[in-house]
């Protein structure tokens, strides 16, 4: 007897050997056992999930000798030939072979006829979304309302390509990926009851390359019984796929963890070694950054699928949750790069040195290997607070004249003097405390200075000035600053260092004696200076200004006869893009049989040319279910294109909105009571669902 291979040796023949999927089997079996049957179903879902094999058990459900239920019994001779793919009124049909409209047609010929041996006939079309637009029409009407002997099984992995006429028709059962828990537990129970060895680590490799297919596990573990000479092995798996030894990754991961950049480029020479997809590398990395990530979340969750949970721990305890995240997002943009560096290595190492180079911000532990300063800004790599404020700098001396501007308690201070630092006084037997001097805010250049208050008198110990960043023991010396008879020695002022213009723009500024800069401040030339009392701006001017998209022009006549029709048949074309544009300006002039004549608006002949020309001949066939002849001239139509249409439609809509707004109580008092205007270029219908 020739071998059977595993996928369809093991295939379910009954809802119980069913693996997962129990939110659709639970559903199913309680419609056959309450005999709520619909007469269509769809099955959604990837490849190898049960789609097929639910729609022929469900099949054997239906015609089993014992009755209707949810349990056939596998051993009359309907179970048996559904089992061996020769029952009579089980048609399975390969829509993507059979999507001609023709064959679907003489596929409906023979569904009126009763059954010949079961209790119904049943069609199980599988790859449905491959039928075409003309065989979906035809089969909409038997779908709706079949014959009481009949039952549709629809199968597709693409669920997105039916038209909502089919999906509306069925009961619809999407089927989930299998994961791989719960495939390595199938596996092990087929290995087991086929005496074949195996170790728990091959399966978990087999599980997760079958990516959610229960088919393709099998087929997987059928290559891995023959790479390892009848035993499923952890390093045969390994090297039948492709994969890597995740003791490297976590060569990669130490390295990265002790910043020894000599230990890192190690590793990858060593990976090199055996010619991986430093994709998949990386891939593998940003697996083992998951679990680490999970295992400091919850170290209960992390499973031992591959055998080295207590390295993911470890891992886990070693490295921080934030370079965790961050590793984790460097190498998910390193994925999306790796295309484009010269070299796949290459990219490789520079997402592991841009990994080393890099820390979070506020991280404790540094890389080992001194990198070189790279003059990254102090505003950015210093958290301490600005040292200006406690330590003096550097600052010109100005003439004795403008200390004056310091005695003025209400003169303005120059946007370019943010500090100023008295004259220190003649030592006293006092220790005087210093405190930080904080910078003074500098006015804005547009306001309006205040004029200068009277001096107070110098002999009056009373007026002294009470300079606000000062100490009440510091007062005293404070006074000594603004007397120049006492103090004639000029005073320091300190200049907080501000952005160097460039030299072209260098403009030293002109103070006088009294603090009064003569300037005049730059002009803004963007600026509106508006009314306040009557607000006389123009808000719709700039989008006055905007060039308006230009509107079909109305039609001479309404659209009648052939016209009418193109305008019904135009939707139904699915045409986008400059096709779809051509053929909303068109119009239907004579359609004798397949001959059909188009007339086409003039104004978008540019966009005409013989390719577009073809892409609307063939959707008109494929809609039309005919080979159609078109022909297209260049004449301006007498009656209403589909963009026209559209173009009334519009408006008309538009002046139903605005007749609304301009309609409303609300809107008619606040015109009346506040003067109030309506923006008619500011409303917009709503659509409402039909």
């Amino acid at each position: 007897m020739s071998y059977q291979v595993l996928a369809r040796k093991w295939r379910p023949r009954s809802f119980r050997e069913m693996v997962g999927q129990t939110h659709v089997l639970k559903a199913l079996i309680n419609a056959l056992d309450s005999q709520r049957l619909h007469h269509a179903y769809l099955f959604t879902g990837t490849r190898g999930v049960g789609k097929t094999t639910i729609a022929r058990i469900i099949a054997k459900c239906l015609n089993c000798e014992t009755g209707i239920s949810s349990t056939p019994c596998g051993t009359c001779s309907v179970c048996r030939e559904i089992d061996e793919g020769r029952f009579v009124d089980l048609i399975e049909v390969d829509a993507a072979s059979r999507t001609k409209v023709e064959d679907t047609r003489e596929l409906l010929d023979n569904v009126q006829y009763s059954p010949s041996r079961g209790r119904f006939k049943v069609y199980l079309i599988d790859e449905v979304h491959m039928l075409s637009t003309s065989s979906f029409n035809a089969l909409l009407k038997t779908l709706e309302e079949p014959p009481p002997h009949v039952k549709f099984l629809l199968a597709t992995t693409d669920p997105q390509k039916l038209p909502v006429t089919v999906l509306s028709r069925c009961l619809q059962f999407s089927l989930k990926n299998m994961p791989p828990e719960r495939v390595v537990e199938h596996l092990t129970h087929v290995l087991t009851a086929e005496n074949v060895p195996f170790e728990d680590d091959a399966l978990w490799l087999l599980g997760r390359a079958a990516d959610g297919s229960m088919r393709d596990a099998m087929s997987l573990t059928d290559q891995a019984i023959a790479f390892g000479e009848g035993k499923v092995l952890a390093a045969d798996v390994r090297a039948m796929l492709g994969t890597l030894d995740h003791g490297q990754v976590y060569g990669v991961l130490h390295a990265l963890i002790e910043g020894d950049a000599r230990a890192l480029i190690e590793a990858v020479r060593h990976l090199a070694e055996q010619g991986p997809e430093w994709n998949g590398v990386l891939s593998e990395m940003l697996n083992v950054l998951h679990r680490v990530a999970i295992a400091q979340a919850l170290p209960d969750a992390v499973d031992n699928g591959q055998g080295d949970r207590e390295r993911v721990l470890q891992l886990a305890q070693a490295l921080p949750a934030e370079d965790v995240q961050f590793y984790y997002q460097m190498g998910l943009i390193g994925r999306r790069d790796l295309p484009l560096a010269p070299d796949p290595r290459g990219g490789f190492e520079m997402v592991l040195l841009r990994m080393l180079a890099f820390r979070p911000a506020g991280a404790d532990d540094a890389p080992k290997v001194t990198l070189k300063p790279l003059g990254i800004s102090q505003a950015t790599a210093d958290s301490q607070p600005n040292p200006v404020a406690g330590t003096a700098m550097p600052a010109p001396v100005v003439s004795a004249p403008a200390a004056a501007v310091v005695s003025a308690p209400s003169a303005p201070v120059s946007p370019a003097v943010a500090e100023v630092r008295p004259v220190t006084p003649a030592p006293s037997s006092e220790p005087v405390v210093s405190e930080p001097v904080p910078p003074v805010e500098a006015p804005v250049a547009t306001a309006p200075s205040l004029p200068p208050e009277p001096e107070p008198e110098i002999a009056a110990p009373a007026a002294a000035v009470d300079v606000p960043w000062e100490t009440a023991k510091a007062a005293e010396p404070a006074v000594a600053a603004v007397q120049p008879v006492v103090a004639p020695e000029p005073v320091a002022v300190e200049v907080a260092a501000v952005a160097e213009p460039a030299p072209s723009e260098v403009v030293p500024p002109v103070v006088d004696a009294d603090g009064v800069d003569d300037e005049p401040p730059p002009g803004d030339y963007d600026y509106v200076e508006m009314d306040a009392e009557t607000l006389d701006y123009d808000f719709g001017q700039a989008e006055a200004e905007a060039p308006a998209v230009a509107e079909p022009l109305p039609a001479a006549k309404p659209a009648t006869g052939l016209a009418a029709e193109w305008l019904t048949l135009f939707p139904q074309l699915g045409l986008g893009g400059m096709t779809g544009s051509i053929a909303a300006n068109c119009t239907l002039i004579e359609a004798n049989g397949d001959d059909w004549l188009l007339h086409l608006d003039p104004a978008h002949s540019a966009l005409f040319n013989p390719t577009q020309q073809r892409r609307l001949n063939d959707a008109l066939n494929q809609l039309q279910g005919r080979s159609i002849k078109l022909r297209i001239e260049l004449c301006k139509p007498e009656q209403e294109t589909p963009a026209q249409a559209a173009a009334r439609r519009r408006a008309e809509r538009q002046r139903s909105a605005e007749a609304s707004i301009h309609a409303d109580p609300l809107v008619q008092q606040m015109i009346q009571q506040f003067a109030a205007k309506v923006r008619d270029d500011s409303i917009e219908p709503i659509d409402t669902p039909s």
